[in-house]
């Protein structure tokens, strides 16, 4: 991604906005342990603007002039010594941007800019966040609460900004497919040598050699390696048990390339696992199948989940788990979660809850079976770019088969 990029997407975002003033950041450095930073990870609607992947860092866009800052953060001599800085030149180069101004400099600019507008727009974490169980990075709220302390009126522009980003442009489906065929290339490469391995760990390690070998950023999510039982847990990321033995092994990874996450799963057998196991995969790869075959352009989202929780139902009863259809409660006990979700910068990028499917979207599709009182844990996921006539698989090379 270079400065043409970013600079389309400003474009596009101030032309969604009706005039006034979009003042953004970026996220800060958070805590890992004691004096340690965890690893940083830019806020996705910031670099999608901006490219910048350092912390504290904003963004100003005055709509009416079509003019942009960006205010670098002060950083003193110590941190530049320990952690490096960017440079005023080097956050033009990458952004595109020309004015390149300091912290004390924004407030000026601000109280300048609050007496011809009386509205700015920002970003906030989405609503949909409150739902998870981890503080969220303070960086929005404060810029939010910052802002109001000087306009008269604060809105988000979160909505217009997932529009945008809902809609994947070339370059993007590019990035996504490239860290798609190097996730797949990695599962083959994990597959192949599945009898090797002692532990889940040995599997994440090969993982992120692979990735970032070949030059990736890393993984998109934290990679899931989870054996037996482990594969009832969705988030199960302590990767740390004991292979077992004719079991099953669930592996959800994706690598990150560009800046573009890739999200697949697999199921496979260490040895050879009862025929109760080989069914439930089979009824599970099945359904994957024809709910991607249900994909189009203009599909309403809510026609899709009735017909995905039609098939995952009969799939249950496919196997025994499901004797009455109409029995919601116990078809969530076995299949608890989304069968979609976009993808993008973020593993889980918002579509902005949209009521029909767009070509241009990319989604995943991963139906699964989790049965914790038999300890088996069945999932199977693909990427599936959404076109004019239909949709492409991405991740359709990698074999689905157990």
């Amino acid at each position: 991604m270079n400065a043409d990029f970013f600079t389309y997407n400003r474009n596009q975002l101030v032309g969604l906005i009706k005039g006034g003033l979009i003042v953004m950041t970026g996220y800060t450095s958070m805590q890992k342990t004691a004096d340690t930073a965890m690893y940083f990870e830019q806020e996705s609607n910031f670099w999608y603007l901006t490219g910048i992947e350092q912390p504290d860092w904003q963004l100003i866009i005055d709509t009416a002039r079509g003019k942009s800052w960006l205010v670098k953060p002060d950083v003193d001599m110590m941190h530049e010594i320990f952690d490096g800085t960017l440079s005023a030149a080097e956050a033009s180069r990458i952004s595109g941007i020309k004015n390149i101004i300091t912290s004390k400099e924004r407030d000026v600019l601000l109280r300048d800019q609050a007496r011809k507008h009386s509205l700015v727009y920002t970003v906030d974490q989405p609503e949909y966040i409150k739902r998870a169980n981890f503080i969220p990075n303070p960086s929005l709220s404060v810029n939010k609460k910052y802002l109001g302390t000087i306009f008269n009126a604060v809105q988000l522009c979160n909505k217009e900004l997932t529009e945008l980003r809902a809609i994947k442009q070339p370059i993007e489906i590019r990035a996504i497919s490239k860290a798609v065929k190097l996730t797949g290339q990695a599962f083959e490469s994990v597959k192949s040598k599945l009898n090797e391995y002692n532990y889940e760990y040995q599997i994440e390690a090969d993982f992120s050699h692979i990735f970032r070998y070949s030059g990736a950023e890393g993984h998109a999510y934290d990679p899931i390696v989870a054996s037996g039982r482990n594969g009832c847990t969705l988030h199960y990321v302590q990767n740390n048990s004991k292979l077992a033995k004719n079991k099953f092994v669930l592996l959800d990874v994706g690598a990150k390339v560009g800046g573009y996450s890739a999200d697949i799963t697999r199921t496979y057998a260490i040895g050879s696992v009862p025929k109760r196991y080989l069914d439930i995969h089979s009824a599970v790869e099945q359904a994957h199948h024809d709910i991607i075959n249900l994909i189009r352009p203009g599909l309403l989202v809510e026609e899709y989940s009735r017909m995905v929780d039609s098939r995952m139902k009969h799939a249950l009863r496919e196997v025994g788990l499901l004797a009455d259809l109409s029995d919601d409660e116990t078809y969530r006990k076995y299949f608890p979660h989304a069968i979609s979700h976009g993808l993008g910068i973020d593993v889980h990028d918002s579509l902005g809850s949209p009521r029909v499917f767009k070509a241009g979207m990319v989604i995943t599709v991963e139906p699964g079976i989790y049965i914790s009182g038999e300890g088996i844990g069945v999932r199977i996921e693909d990427d599936i770019l959404i076109t004019e006539k239909g949709n492409k698989n991405l991740s359709k090379l990698l074999s689905t088969a157990v």
